[in-house]
């Protein structure tokens, strides 16, 4: 407490009613409530009073143009007097005899207008980063940083930093009406200022927060966050965002290249650096674009404490990670990606968080973003916690961040990660270890509203933006409208076709007979939902070796297979998606910390490879009859599906207008000559793409650029023709056109 001499006691007998010695005791410990009910200017008995908490000075003087008023120590480092005329700065001195002047904080009013404080009660701001985190802005005709923060639970919060050396007792918040929102409005402090919330938890706890909200991160292992000003940038891409609607719907060619930027290439002549995003906007972009995909898909860059999660535990959901550059820069990269026609989707994980302590984890000293009970909140995979979607503001934060990344960034879409453990309670959990929903089922019904929500948000908002689900179950109606039941998604990932035609391709060939079915099954759900064909990181980490590796045979054979894999796979329904690496057959598994092994792509088996997925590219991207029906049964038909010979084939369709597209693939090391297919219509088919042709590494066994078509009956089709078809291979025919 304070001590009380009797000096003291004379001159607080003429202090006001609203300060008490209480309140000095609070203020000089740092866990004053309402630290703007006694900081600042407030009149008492028709007199202004200032209040100010100045820890370590030896005078305050509060100054009205040339009127200057010393303010005495009425306890600890609290400085009170009364003060006249309008305005004023405070001059603060210090024992080594260094000065600074500064517009009192607590002088000034909320930056909230009246409605944000209504959305922020009601937990339906749905551009919640425009009134939450640290915003460089003028403010009653005064530069400086606004800082808000959601923690309704906690008993003080303070914004600390490289400003205020990091001392929680200088600038302690307002609490904003009934929001459960803290802010304050920090005079003289702008872009790239340092700064953290202390909170002071209803758990009586002091701890120190990342901004939930914030746009920037100190590179890890650091842990504040940085005042970042986002505004101003000035885009190029007005003619791609006009056109995105016809690059992204479910009619059009998608071929999506993911990537982990920090592992794609390094500079090793920079101390082995990660490239940055001005960077890779010239290198990635100018590759994917060689390359011939559509989309670009990055692994999560929403800031994140671990590199080995490879962006899967974030913590900072609004701020670029700062490894590859600051916020503008990353702007840079998606403008640079649109001016070459890509598309830029983002993995996004609302699914769960970490506990880091400077995270979400218990934020108020409550389980505020996450559940109080363990069963519900703590996914045991990851050692992470799970968000609580029953709780308004929360979901609020999580749609709010989807349209943020749409909103500020220009991203063309969101792949959304890990979807079937949000959709389940009993997701890889024990009978014990999960808690029913309200029917005692499986289902957990707030995630799915989540999802719902956030899917009408965003394609109410961008209707020419993609949502794409990572779900790995048969939960129904994945990608239909909410408005017929379903999640809202524009794609699925097909985990199934992945799994089951790996599982046929890792097989020697010889028996490959007994498991035809992995290779065939996945047509009979593939018009189920509108699907995306994945070979992701997953499945090139952990163990589990590099798409080569799983092919069995000699070398040749491996590539081979390899290559007649990535034909079936770009010639079968669904879009088309393929981890960095892949597209070269990459020998070793991905690795992180390390970069692609770009030697290799220039070896010739892995050259060949590489070209062939630039041709399948090229042919599906050129060929409306592989991608306009992707996710509709009329555009394909089986033509030949054979276990004993381990051969398959088939037709794709686009309108009547366009070119059939027959496709025959042989997963047996057996050349097979004057091989009779049936085929809808007789003419001229001309051999479009062969998968081993000699410029992919192949032996030029082929058809001579093409075979004729008789009225032949034959597989149940009016015609038929006699192809070659080389071991190993899949090849691609057009009927030719008769103009």
């Amino acid at each position: 407490m304070v001590k009380e001499t009797e000096s003291l006691k004379s001159e607080l007998a003429k202090l006001p009613e609203f300060l008490s010695l209480q309140d000095v005791d609070m203020l000089n410990e740092g866990r004053h409530p309402n630290p703007f009910g006694v900081l600042g200017p407030h009149k008492s008995k028709n007199r202004r009073w200032v209040v100010t908490l100045q820890p370590d000075a030896i005078s305050v003087i509060a100054i009205v143009g040339t009127k200057k008023t010393e303010l005495l120590r009425i306890g600890g480092d609290v400085f009170a007097a009364p003060v006249a005329g309008a305005g004023y700065n405070l001059t603060v001195q210090y024992a080594n005899g260094s000065t600074y002047t500064t517009i009192d904080p607590f002088a000034m009013s909320s930056v909230l207008s009246d409605f944000d404080a209504y959305l922020l009660g009601e937990g339906t701001h749905r551009e919640l980063w425009r009134v939450l985190g640290a915003h460089v802005c003028t403010h009653e005709k005064v530069q400086g940083t606004h800082f808000a923060v959601w923690a309704p639970n906690a008993q003080r919060v303070s914004v600390v930093g490289d400003f205020n050396t990091w001392d929680g007792r200088r600038h302690p918040m307002r609490r904003v009406g009934e929001t459960g929102v803290w802010d304050i409005f920090l005079p003289g402090v702008g872009d790239g200022a340092l700064y953290k919330y202390e909170v002071i938890g209803a758990d009586g706890h002091r701890g120190l927060k990342a901004d939930p909200v914030g746009y920037g991160s100190q590179h890890p292992p650091e842990k504040a966050s940085i005042v970042r000003d986002i505004t101003g940038y000035g885009w190029n891409d007005a003619g791609w965002m006009k056109s995105r609607a016809a690059n992204n719907n479910r009619n059009a060619p998608i071929s999506v290249y993911e990537v982990h930027l920090g592992s794609w290439r390094r500079k090793w002549d920079d101390a082995g650096r990660p490239l940055s995003y001005k960077e890779l906007a010239a290198d990635l972009v100018s590759y994917v674009k060689y390359m011939g995909f559509t989309h670009i898909e990055l692994l999560p860059v929403s800031e994140f404490p671990f590199d080995g999660s490879w962006g899967y535990q974030p913590v900072g959901l609004y701020a670029p990670t700062i490894r590859f550059g600051p916020p503008h820069e990353f702007r840079d990269f998606v403008d640079a990606a649109h001016d070459a026609g890509l598309g830029v989707l983002l993995d996004w994980v609302p699914g769960h968080f970490p506990t880091d302590d400077h995270g979400l984890a218990r934020f108020d000293g409550t389980p505020l973003y996450e559940h109080a009970d363990m069963r519900e909140g703590f996914h045991q995979d990851w050692n992470t916690l799970i968000f609580n979607y029953g709780r308004t503001e929360v979901k609020n934060y999580l749609v709010s961040n989807a349209l943020y990344w749409m909103e500020e960034y220009h991203l063309d879409g969101l792949r959304v990660d890990a979807v079937a453990s949000m959709l389940y309670r009993n997701y890889s959990r024990e009978d014990g270890q999960w808690i029913p929903n309200k029917d005692g089922g499986t289902e957990n019904y707030e995630a799915i509203n989540f999802l719902q929500e956030m899917n009408t948000a965003v394609y109410g908002a961008h209707p020419s933006a993609m949502t794409v689900a990572e779900e790995s179950t048969s939960f129904p109606a994945v990608s239909q409208p909410v408005d017929v039941g379903g999640l809202g998604f524009g794609f699925k990932w097909n985990m199934g076709w992945m799994n089951d035609t790996l599982s046929y391709i890792e097989r020697d060939p010889i028996h490959r007979k007994y498991h035809h079915n992995d290779l065939t099954f996945g047509i009979h759900y593939a018009f189920t939902e509108n699907f995306v064909l994945p070979i992701s990181h997953d499945e090139v980490v952990h163990g589990k070796g590099s798409m080569i590796t799983k092919m069995p045979g000699d070398d040749a054979e491996k590539f081979a297979n390899l290559r007649a894999y990535y034909g079936y796979m770009w010639t079968h329904p669904g879009k088309k998606l393929l981890f960095m690496g892949c597209e070269f057959a990459q020998p070793e598994e991905w690795n992180h910390n390390g970069e692609l092994n770009w030697g290799a792509a220039d070896l010739p088996a892995n050259k060949g490879v590489q070209n062939l997925v630039r041709d399948l590219n090229a042919v599906y991207t050129q060929t409306a009859a592989l991608h306009k029906f992707d996710c509709e049964a009329r555009g394909f038909e089986w033509i030949n599906s054979d276990a004993e010979q381990s051969t398959v084939g088939f037709v794709r369709y686009g309108d009547d207008d366009d070119a059939p597209i027959l496709v025959i693939c042989n997963f047996t090391p057996v050349l097979r000559t004057n091989m009779r297919v049936g085929v809808p219509l007789a003419g001229m088919w001309d051999e479009i793409l062969n998968t081993d042709s000699e410029i992919y590494g192949g032996g030029n066994r082929g058809n001579l650029g093409g075979v004729e078509a008789n009225l032949t009956p034959f597989d149940d089709q009016p015609a038929s023709v006699e192809i070659t078809l080389p071991p190993l291979s899949t090849v691609v025919f057009k009927l030719r056109s008769k103009d």
